[in-house]
């Protein structure tokens, strides 16, 4: 069995079930000023969405990790979930999320309102019980 994990400034990845281990040295990310824009504005527009939207995001997110991801990997949660629509929402439209407000995306982001409409259009997998998701966000 092999390790994975961070130590010291090192990173260890098993691969080949857990018969050979990788290790790399701990680079941090480098955010450019453009990204942190980004994730400005969408926390921004994440804190104006709903308590009952973000409530069946985060039943999705559970189903999710139960149907959808494997055991060996780390489920994303809801916030996660919402970031990665987001983003292939905007390259898919061609939506500047640098400059979205929360009433453009009112008008919008239809395909994206309501957690149904994310399995619908195809920016999360489906899980039991998603046409139920409609809480608006």
């Amino acid at each position: 069995r092999t390790y994975s994990g961070k130590l010291d400034d090192l990173v260890f990845c098993s691969c080949y079930n857990d018969t050979i281990c990788i290790a790399r040295k701990y680079v941090y990310p480098r955010f450019s000023e453009q990204i942190v824009s980004i994730s400005h504005n969408l926390a921004t527009i994440w804190e104006n969405g709903s308590s009952e939207f973000k409530a069946q995001l985060e039943l999705y997110a559970k189903l999710n990790e139960t149907e959808n991801v494997p055991d060996d990997q780390w489920a994303p949660n809801s916030y996660a979930l919402w970031i990665e629509v987001m983003y292939n929402w905007a390259a898919d439209n061609n939506v500047d999320l640098d400059s979205l407000t929360i009433e453009e995306f009112a008008v919008i982001g239809t395909a994206v309102r309501t957690v149904k409409n994310c399995v619908l259009n195809g920016y999360l997998k489906p899980v039991t019980g998603y046409d139920m998701m409609t809480a608006p966000f």
